[in-house]
């Protein structure tokens, strides 16, 4: 019986070549995007879900009276909490800024030396991995940073410098922000196997030589939120009584600086496991995911999954009159309702076990694409539980996509389909109908969310941002030597006079980075209730002009002026805030009275608004200074007078090595540093552009099949027009209208809700287009002629038919 069904099966597949290749690729193609997309989600959710203390372990951030999140915290914080709260099992600290961050990594061993920058590097406290699961290979995790002056280094590090020997005990000389420290390697954990918020390559111990004098001076509850703080709670604690007693805690501790401050602080707790896809403070530690996108993912895998089953059921309910009479025979013969079910949901089974096979060597084939589009390392056989549960979603879509042609072969009168009665009754063409039209409702909001999130890039890519970002060549110096200054007016003067040049200059940070550096200030005459946070750089003399920065009133730092380390310059955003006007803002002194630090400011200039961080965020109060609050030397940035960069860096690169024999030369180009805070957008809009094709394509194989069945049927009523006259014009249309109007009942349908999807998601950005009714047509356009392109050579090729062989046939 078996053998018999398989035969017949099979049977019925060769015969219909194009409608089983149609049905079987769009399955396959379907089944891999849902299993590559599933890939990704997965291994987005697999961010510290490892650790082994993730449902205990949080993250205390906080939201000011302005509504403005931090997810770090001053330096007291967590072990006050851990000394007062007794729900505390333990508590860690990780500090990180743009000093700190990529330092100098160098070894010399006999005659051997390397020298490496090195990125991604954080002080933590040697509580740290009580709290964080690193897999490590060498060394023991609870007391590696036990020792003043250890490094944890991941396995890449590890085997750039000592090879693949155990290097455990070697020292490393590392140029941190205080200068050249040496550190000892106390382990060696797995890079490439653990995902975190925290995107480590190598951890050092706060309690060092170089940084531990300074962390301990940081007294102040409220100053410098840098500070990422950590908390374990003990077994059987309420997250959300702990934060309300944490709450009642930090008030206790701050009330009184906090008045004096005009400022106020909502403490809260994060779960670590749900950092990394659902928080997106302007501080993240690293670039966070968005669970925004995983949903729209997986819709996107779903819908593809739900096209390609509706082309299985509208293909195989469109090509019963085919296999009508077998129907018929077979009932005549003693077929139950019952065995022609089995038959039919035997053969879309078989089909769909087919299209799995095609899949799996699909995913395998492409996987290593995705993984460059997706920049990440997954392999299919990550999750042991995920072949079993693609199978049975193989078998759930077969018995779905076959159960209603099943169903609906089965119901055949044997007497009528023997008679040649048959068929093409409303109900089943009405549910074909809807089936294509639910299919391009799909594919038109896919293409409307691709055009608008390209839309969005290139206006990201292209707006204004109140500097001159083109032809701005970056140098890291601060984060590599102790006297900056010196080393930077060295390079400076080398290279002053060099054609290529316009002009050079430094800064603690420069547009597109991360500036953690801010400070309250108020107006003279004024009360701290008029208290502003104003994010600082602290700048060489030139670095307003270098950049470009348009100067609406007052001057820009000279070294005319001496007194300019007592001056301040504020953008239009941070003179509003203050209760000025750019005209007559200059002159005025601004004050802060911030524990230790009581002093006030002289407003020289004011400068036009502009975007020091990405468009995600509105334009915030910001102020330049010269060597007060930071090292105003950590970046060299050089203002290019050409765009041949290999003859320029060819120069500097020269001039480095004379100057600075011993270090690395690197270098980095400023827009191209802003654009990599879209990175995420730019994967997401390649990501959606690509399987919004996957969609459309299958979509189109489907109407390509509808097309061909439409004008098999149709052939007797075609050839007796064209016998009346028709022309291959008239017979086209007649043939391509029906399936017009069905997207364009898709694209009315589509309209309002991908407007409403992307208006959404447009409300992320502080920047952002307008959706244009233009977008609307476009995408209409774009539907009906795709629509056109799949029907049209069918129906060409059904108009070409000689209408005699067709009537002759009849």
């Amino acid at each position: 019986m078996l053998k018999n069904f398989l035969r017949i099966a099979l049977r019925h597949i060769t015969r219909n070549k194009i409608f089983s290749f149609i049905n079987i690729a769009g399955f396959s193609i379907g089944l891999a995007t849902c299993l590559l997309i599933m890939l990704y989600i997965l291994d987005e959710h697999r961010y510290d879900k490892h650790q082994e203390y993730g449902d205990r372990s949080y993250r205390i951030a906080a939201v000011n009276n302005k509504g403005e999140n931090w997810v770090a915290s001053s330096a007291p914080l967590a072990f006050s909490v851990k000394d007062a709260l007794p729900e505390v099992e333990q508590v860690a600290r990780l500090l990180t800024f743009s000093d700190i961050s990529r330092m100098l990594f160098q070894y010399k061993e006999g005659t051997e030396q390397k020298q490496l920058f090195e990125s991604n590097g954080y002080y933590v406290d040697s509580t740290f991995f009580q709290i964080f699961s690193y897999n490590f290979i060498y060394g023991n995790a609870l007391t590696a940073l036990n020792t003043p002056n250890s490094l944890v280094i991941c396995d890449d590090i590890a085997r750039k410098f000592f090879g693949p020997v155990n290097p455990v005990g070697k020292q490393l000389t590392i140029n941190t922000a205080f200068g050249p420290f040496n550190y000892t390697v106390t382990g060696v954990f797995n890079g490439k196997t653990t995902r975190s918020h925290i995107p480590a390559r190598y951890f050092l111990s706060m309690r060092n030589n170089d940084m531990w004098n300074w962390t301990k001076q940081q007294t102040s509850w409220l100053g410098n939120n840098i500070f990422y703080t950590y908390v374990k709670l003990k077994k059987g604690t309420d997250a959300k009584r702990f934060e309300a007693k944490l709450q009642s805690f930090f008030n206790e501790r701050t009330a009184a600086d906090m008045k004096a401050a005009g400022f106020s602080q909502r403490l809260y707790i994060q779960p670590v496991p749900d950092i990394y896809l659902h928080s997106s403070a302007p501080n993240e530690i690293g670039t966070n995911g968005n669970i925004i996108y995983l949903y729209i993912l997986g819709s996107i895998a779903a819908f593809i999954l739900v096209i390609a089953c509706v082309n299985f059921m509208n293909l195989s309910t469109a090509s019963a009159e085919k296999r009508a009479r077998e129907v018929g025979l077979r009932k005549v013969l003693g077929a139950g309702k019952g065995a022609l079910v089995r038959q039919f949901i035997g053969e879309s089974f078989l089909m769909s076990l087919m299209a799995l096979i095609l899949a799996f060597a699909l995913v395998l084939a492409l996987l290593p694409y995705f993984n460059i589009l997706a920049q990440k390392e997954i392999s299919l056989f990550d999750n042991p539980y995920l072949l079993l549960w693609i199978i049975a979603l193989t078998i759930a879509a077969g018995l779905l996509a076959g159960a209603y042609p099943a169903f609906y072969l089965s119901a055949f009168n044997p007497i009528s389909v023997l008679k040649g009665k048959i068929l093409n009754n409303f109900s089943a063409v009405a549910i074909r109908r809807g089936l294509v039209v639910f299919q391009f409702t799909i594919s038109i909001c896919l293409i409307f969310a691709a055009i608008v999130i390209r839309q969005q890039l290139h206006y990201l890519k292209n707006q204004s941002l109140g500097f001159r970002q083109e032809q701005q060549l970056i140098l890291p110096l601060g984060r590599a030597f102790l006297n900056s200054e010196n080393y930077y007016t060295s390079l400076k003067n080398e290279l002053t006079g060099y054609p290529q040049i316009k002009a050079i200059s430094s800064g603690s940070a420069y547009p597109g980075t991360t500036n953690m550096s801010d400070m309250l200030f108020f107006p003279k005459g004024g009360s701290k209730s008029d208290i502003v946070d104003i994010y600082l750089a602290t700048v060489e003399k030139d670095y307003i002009e270098t950049l470009g920065f348009q100067v609406l009133n007052g001057r820009t730092f000279s070294k005319d002026f001496p007194a300019d380390s007592a001056s301040i310059i504020l953008n239009e955003t941070a003179v509003k805030a203050l209760g000025y006007t750019a005209a007559n803002a200059v002159g005025r002194k601004i004050y802060y009275d911030f524990g230790q630090f009581r002093d006030n400011r002289t407003i020289v200039g004011v400068v036009k608004d502009f975007n020091f961080a990405s468009l995600h965020n509105p334009i915030q109060p910001y102020a330049f200074t010269t060597n007060t609050f930071g090292n105003q030397y950590t970046y060299v940035i050089i203002n290019a007078a050409t765009d041949n960069y290999s003859d320029l860096l060819q120069k500097i690169g020269q001039v480095w090595k004379k100057l600075f024999p011993t270090v690395p030369f690197e270098y980095s180009f400023l827009d191209q540093d802003f654009q990599r805070n879209y990175e995420k957008e730019q994967r997401a809009f390649l990501i959606i552009s690509y399987f919004t094709i996957i969609a459309i394509f299958i979509a189109c194989l489907g109407l390509f099949g509808l097309a061909i069945f439409s004008a098999e049927q149709r052939k007797r009523e075609i050839g007796i027009r064209k016998v009346l006259g028709a022309s291959v014009r008239n017979v086209v249309v007649l043939l391509s209208k029906d399936f017009i109007q069905l997207v364009l009942i898709a694209f009315v349908i589509a309209s309002p809700l991908a407007w409403y999807a992307m208006d959404k998601w447009l409300s992320e950005f502080a920047f952002h287009i307008q959706i244009s009714w233009l977008t609307f047509i476009a995408v209409g356009i774009l539907a009906v002629f795709i629509a056109l392109l799949t029907v049209s050579s069918q129906a060409a090729k059904a108009a070409l038919t000689n209408p005699v062989k067709t009537l002759k046939a009849e």
